[in-house]
């Protein structure tokens, strides 16, 4: 894992880092990407819950969701690879403690069991199928904060197709998370072939900073799997 110029390390954070150097007598950044690759490999990510439903997710990024949740307040999530259901329902319950939001989530594959809730509706189809990205946008309501978070197929050119068609439907000021940009030696899974984090690196290259960028403050835990993969949205265009 690369040094990032632009990320901001708070005092806490550089005395973990002191830590990280002097004691374990590594460079921090040596230091986080062995971890990374430790806690990925180990494969404890797929064996995590939230109430009783496997949640397919590091439990810092799901953290990091709520903290946003709570902080911007999105009226519509729109989630790609529903898999099991567990970071759907982890958002339905953050939406529930703060009196907001609601979750449109797309899977192709139909399963049982899924959790049901109120505030979840569920799409069956390719997430960039035309019908699917129609009813998706139909889901937005005038004036409606939208955060969507993609985590279906992670092919670059199936990603980079995401980014073109959810993207617009981000607001100012929420999210476009694009999950597991870990991949593909970033620092996990050398040999994944180009995925998430390329189709994020040629998304930001067509959008050349008018609409989106990386925030860094989303990876204060050191371990996130999505690097680079928290883009804010800071204008209409």
């Amino acid at each position: 894992m690369a040094a990032n110029p632009s990320r901001i390390v708070r005092p806490a954070e550089a005395k973990l880092l002191a830590v990280a150097e002097t004691e374990l007598g590594k460079a921090p950044d040596e230091v986080v990407r062995r971890f990374h690759e430790l806690y990925h490999d180990s494969g404890v990510h797929g064996d995590t819950s939230w109430l009783g439903i496997r949640t397919l997710k590091c439990p810092l990024d799901l953290w990091i969701y709520q903290e946003i949740l709570v902080r911007n307040r999105p009226e519509l999530i729109i989630e790609t690879g529903t898999a099991l259901g567990g970071t759907t329902h982890f958002l339905a319950s953050i939406c529930d403690r703060i009196d907001c939001g609601r979750i449109t989530s797309i899977d192709w594959r139909l399963r049982d069991g899924r959790p049901e809730h109120p505030r979840i509706t569920y799409l069956h189809g390719s997430s960039i199928a035309p019908r699917i990205v129609a009813e998706s946008s139909g889901a937005v309501r005038p004036g409606e904060r939208v955060m969507v978070i993609l985590d279906s197929a992670h092919e670059r050119d199936h990603v980079l197709q995401e980014l073109l068609a959810y993207g617009p439907l981000v607001t100012p000021g929420q999210y476009l998370v694009v999950e597991d940009t870990n991949v593909n030696g970033h620092p996990a899974r050398a040999d994944f072939g180009p995925g998430p984090m390329e189709a994020v690196e040629a998304f930001l290259a067509r959008d050349e900073g008018r609409a989106f960028s990386a925030d860094p403050s989303c990876e204060k835990f050191f371990l996130t799997f999505n690097p680079r993969g928290y883009l804010l949205r800071t204008h209409p265009d």
